[in-house]
């Protein structure tokens, strides 16, 4: 269990990436991403195409060099006060650990991976949310909790941390950011 955001920074060397595997994304490049985090992937997936959904890979494991990447290109093409309220900085984002997965629903037979398609399928991302516990998974940025994570509601990006702190987050309906506030509070015995 690691939690990384703004405040949160992770270390390149902390990685880690002795623990991945390859995969094919939606787009069919090949992807890293943590071996159980994909296992436990696997099984969401089968639970949720019985239902009718299919969903698949979009993006997962990304490089310090590669976010760098993606921040500059946002800054070209959105502006820096746009990047940094979308964007995590090198060090920030979850999808360094091999943990975070961003999701892409499949309809009429094609990939939604432009996250304005994505954000429009309002009636689907509830039924996907409500079986992530369930893999040990979380949405990782929910709706309603945008001061706590400092991110916009992302459906798509969910986040393995095992079934015990998933079912803990899911009951309390806590972000990763609440529960380990709450963990630190119950080991200090005192936190209000």
């Amino acid at each position: 269990m690691i939690l990384v955001n703004k405040t949160h920074l992770v270390e390149e060397k902390q990685l880690p990436i002795q623990n991945f595997r390859i995969v094919q994304a939606v787009d069919q490049q090949d992807v890293l991403i943590d071996s159980k985090t994909y296992q436990s992937f696997q099984q969401l997936q089968k639970h949720l195409e019985k239902k009718g959904i299919i969903i698949g890979i979009d993006g997962a494991y990304r490089s310090f060099r590669r976010q760098a990447q993606l921040y500059r290109e946002f800054v070209e093409k959105y502006g820096k006060d746009y990047a940094d309220q979308f964007v995590a900085p090198v060090g920030a984002s979850e999808h360094h650990t091999g943990f975070a997965i961003d999701i892409s629903l499949k309809e009429k037979g094609r990939w939604l991976s432009q996250q304005d398609d994505a954000m429009r399928q309002e009636a689907i991302f509830p039924q996907i949310h409500e079986e992530l516990a369930r893999f040990g998974f979380i949405l990782r940025y929910p709706k309603g909790k945008e001061k706590i994570t400092n991110y916009p509601y992302e459906p798509w990006h969910i986040r393995y941390v095992g079934k015990k702190i998933a079912d803990d987050c899911r009951k309390h309906q806590l972000t990763l950011e609440e529960y380990v506030q709450k963990k630190l509070c119950r080991k200090e015995k005192g936190c209000r």
